[in-house]
């Protein structure tokens, strides 16, 4: 098990690219940074935000889930 720190949805929500510089993205309960991602240029990706969980929306994308592996898990997404 990882030590990474757990956040909630507000303040996950904040790392939008815009409230903050970050632009995270939940997936599976681990909280990913995509800042370095030009795909996520000011906190969106097509028509997701960042600052989001994405578990439920990545159902209807073009890719799998192995594209969280090549970002930084920086922490985990609170059950609150």
């Amino acid at each position: 098990m990882d030590n990474l720190p757990e956040y909630t949805r507000s303040q996950m929500a904040l790392r939008n690219g815009q409230d903050k510089p970050q632009i995270w993205v939940a997936y599976k309960g681990d909280i990913y940074d995509v800042t370095e991602s030009r795909l996520w240029r000011n906190g969106k990706h097509y028509e997701h935000w960042a600052g989001q969980d994405l578990t439920p929306e990545l159902i209807d994308a073009p890719h799998t889930e192995t594209v969280f592996e090549k970002f930084e898990k920086v922490g985990r997404l609170s059950p609150l």
